[in-house]
C-alpha cells in the first residue's frame, strides 16, 4: 500500500521545477527532481516513482524520448507530458505512447494536483487520507 506517492518532476527550467516541487510537497506528495531526461531515467532506475511529470523540450533527451524509453519497461510509472509549445503532432505522439495526460504550461497547481490524484486512484487505487 502506498502511503505517500513519490513524484518525479523533470524540467530543465530550474525555477519552474522548484515552484512545481514546492507546490506538490505542500500538498503532501514526496517529490524527486531531475534537470533533464537522462537524469530522469537515472532517478527512475534507483527510486520508486509513482508518477513522472516530464517537460517536452529538454537537452540530452526530450520528454518524448524519456517516455519512449520508459514504455519499453512494464513497470514504468504513468507519465504526464508538459510543454509551453504543444501542437497536434506532439499530442498524437504522446497519445500513441499512452501518456496519461498532456498539460500546457504554465500549469495551474490545482489542475496538476487533480491530474496526479486521478492517476494515483486509477493506477494504484490510492486516495489522499485527508
Amino acid at each position: 500500500m502506498i502511503e505517500t506517492p513519490n513524484l518525479l518532476v523533470t524540467d530543465d527550467d530550474a525555477a519552474f521545477r522548484q515552484v512545481v516541487c514546492e507546490g506538490l510537497s505542500r500538498r503532501g506528495f514526496r517529490v524527486t527532481q531531475a534537470g533533464d531526461g537522462a537524469e530522469a531515467l537515472d532517478v527512475m532506475k534507483r527510486d520508486e516513482i509513482h508518477v513522472a511529470l516530464v517537460d517536452l523540450h529538454m537537452p540530452r533527451l526530450t520528454g518524448l524520448d524519456v517516455i519512449r524509453r520508459l514504455s519499453e519497461s512494464p513497470e514504468s510509472p504513468p507519465c504526464v507530458l508538459m510543454s509551453a509549445k504543444l501542437d497536434d503532432m506532439i499530442r498524437e505522439e504522446a497519445k500513441r505512447m499512452r501518456v496519461f495526460d498532456v498539460l500546457s504550461k504554465p500549469v495551474r497547481m490545482q489542475h496538476l494536483t487533480e491530474v496526479i490524484s486521478r492517476i494515483m486512484e486509477i493506477v494504484y487505487g490510492w486516495r489522499p487520507s485527508h
